[in-house]
């Protein structure tokens, strides 16, 4: 029930792309990014900018704010304070509904697939999103709704057979196994044609071939379907083989911030990590 709860996030309302942006102007900013819940806090003015074709890496222990970071850019939470700007517009004035319209789509952590429906069920819903229309057109079955569903099977099957799922295009995601249902919900979230792709930890439950893969396949969707990519991990080989730049958190607040070598020898992610600093 919760799963399909998620997933009717991928029904969005067609809203109106932001304009192109500027060549050196960021894809997405947050900047100084506050929540609390309880008087906890989650995040701690946390910014991050993300250029367009970029794969960005969001690391950090359990409990560092990752996946709250992640909800807050896709409007499932609102932070107390701080901006959040996509291809120049400000979205925290937009429902979470309306983010994959504007170019925004996300997988979850805890995947979010309609079960009880195929494959390709799964991933024509992820297509509505950039569709038209409205109860009275669709009751009627009017020719150009038609030709819209064809279309909209037409774009699924093409994803479908982009991440290898023929084989499994007309069977139930819940008969799959995990690491084949995984790529059914990053088929999904391809299907409303994003700008920008967020990915919560997508090699959880995976073994190494598939990991292996996964890395290949996340740089395959960046440099041939122009998306960009932000990435929540907790596979540090993976992240640090595939971002371009990578974000470090630590109980809400970013402590390290550039390229994976560089991270990857900050002292205080060490520390974060380790719970010690190299001497």
């Amino acid at each position: 029930m919760g799963s399909e709860m998620h997933s009717s996030a991928a029904i969005a309302v067609k809203t109106k792309h932001p304009a192109p942006l500027a060549a050196s102007a960021p894809l997405l900013v947050a900047r100084d990014v506050g929540i609390s819940f309880g008087g906890i806090v989650a995040l701690d003015n946390v910014s991050i900018e993300l250029k367009q074709g970029q794969i960005l890496g969001l690391i950090g222990p359990n409990g560092a704010g990752k996946t709250t970071l992640f909800n807050c850019l896709t409007r499932l939470y609102t932070p107390n304070h701080g901006v959040i700007e996509f291809a120049g517009q400000n979205i925290l004035d937009q429902t979470a509904d309306r983010m994959t319209g504007l170019g925004i789509a996300r997988t979850f952590q805890n995947l979010a697939l309609f079960r009880s429906m195929s494959v390709l069920d799964n991933v024509r819903v992820g297509g509505h999103s950039q569709s038209r229309g409205d109860f009275l057109s669709d009751a009627l079955h009017l020719p150009w709704v038609r030709r819209q569903e064809r279309s909209l099977e037409q774009s699924a099957r093409e994803l479908i057979h982009y991440l290898s799922l023929d084989e499994v295009a007309q069977r139930r995601v819940a008969d799959l196994p995990f690491g084949t249902q995984k790529r059914v919900e990053l088929a999904r979230a391809l299907a409303a044609h994003p700008k920008l792709l967020l990915l919560d930890e997508p090699a959880a439950g995976l073994n190494h071939h598939e990991v292996s893969h996964l890395g290949e396949l996340i740089r395959r969707i960046r440099d041939e379907r122009d998306v960009t990519v932000l990435l929540v991990e907790h596979h540090m080989n993976l992240v640090m083989s595939i971002s371009d730049r990578v974000v470090a958190l630590d109980f809400g607040r970013k402590i390290a911030e550039g390229t994976p070598d560089e991270v990857r020898n900050d002292k205080e992610v060490i520390r974060a990590y380790l719970g010690t600093t190299p001497r």
